[in-house]
């Protein structure tokens, strides 16, 4: 999963990912360190970010 990586391309902390998302601040750094997560987490990320789920999940 690419959450971090994407996350710092785009110039966010965790904590204002969590802001902006309504994603918890430990749920996102749940996701960054075991790759999985509810899609519906997912689909709330990649709106914020602005990729697509199929890019999060790539490996």
């Amino acid at each position: 999963m690419k959450l971090k990586e994407i996350r710092i391309e785009k110039g966010l902390s965790v904590p204002k990912l969590a802001e902006l998302s309504g994603v918890p601040r430990r749920t996102i750094q749940d996701i960054e360190k075991r790759g999985d997560c509810m899609v519906s987490t997912l689909m709330k990320l990649a709106k914020i970010l602005d990729v697509s789920i199929d890019e999060i999940c790539r490996d």
